[in-house]
C-alpha cells in the first residue's frame, strides 16, 4: 500500500522575519521628517498600507472630513478596508490631499513604482537612519504598535486587512469605524 500523504508538500506559512522600526527611529523619521519620502514611510508605518497598497491610494480615496483612508487590494479581507487617520500623520495626509494630484504620494507627478520608491527614497533614508529595514517592516511596526498599545484583536485584523483565525470574533464581533479610530488612537506617539 502507498502512502500518498507522504509525498504531498504544504506551502509555508506566514513570514515571520519582519523587523519593527523602535520608537527612537520613528522619532528619528519625524526629526527629518522634512527629507523627500519620509511622509511616505511615516503614512506607511501609521496606516498599515502594504507598500503597492499605498502607492494606489489616490485622492478621492481619502476624506479629511470623517477622518479615513481607503484603500487595500491584496485580500477578501484587505480589499477597499477603511482606514482611520491617525492624528499624528493627519497634517502630512492633508498636504498631500491639497496638492491636487491625483495620488496620494506621487514622484513627478506619476504613481510612484515599487524599485524607484526603494532605489531613490527607502535606501538613502534608511542609510541616514542607520538602520536596516525593508518596505514591510513598516505592517510589522503598525501591527506590533497596536498590539504592546492594548489595542483589540480584531480591530487590529480590521486595520491591517487580515481576516480573523477565531471564527467566533470573525463571524460574532462586529466593530464600527469608531472602535477602529479609538484602538488607532491607543498609539500615542
Amino acid at each position: 500500500m502507498k502512502h500518498y500523504a507522504q509525498l504531498l508538500t504544504t506551502e509555508p506559512g506566514p513570514e515571520s522575519s519582519g523587523k519593527p522600526f523602535t520608537e527612537a527611529e520613528i522619532a528619528k523619521l519625524w526629526k527629518d521628517c522634512e527629507q523627500y519620502g519620509t511622509d511616505a514611510i511615516l503614512m506607511l508605518i501609521y496606516t498599515g498600507f502594504r507598500i503597492r497598497e499605498f502607492f494606489a491610494l489616490k485622492l478621492a480615496d481619502i476624506s479629511l472630513a470623517e477622518g479615513t483612508v481607503i484603500g487595500g487590494s491584496k485580500t477578501a479581507a484587505g480589499r477597499n478596508r477603511v482606514v482611520p487617520i491617525h492624528a499624528k500623520i493627519r497634517h502630512i495626509v492633508k498636504r498631500c490631499v491639497e496638492s491636487n494630484r491625483e495620488y496620494l504620494v506621487e514622484r513627478s507627478g506619476e504613481q510612484w513604482d515599487y524599485h524607484s520608491f526603494i532605489y531613490n527614497v527607502w535606501a538613502p533614508i534608511m542609510s541616514t537612519l542607520a538602520a536596516q529595514h525593508t518596505p514591510h517592516d513598516t505592517r510589522h511596526t503598525f501591527r506590533t504598535r497596536l498590539d504592546n498599545a492594548g489595542a483589540n484583536k480584531r480591530c487590529i485584523d480590521l486595520l491591517m486587512g487580515h481576516k480573523s483565525a477565531d471564527i467566533g470574533e470573525r463571524v460574532y464581533t462586529h466593530k464600527t469605524l469608531d472602535d477602529l479610530r479609538e484602538a488607532l488612537a491607543l498609539v500615542k506617539h
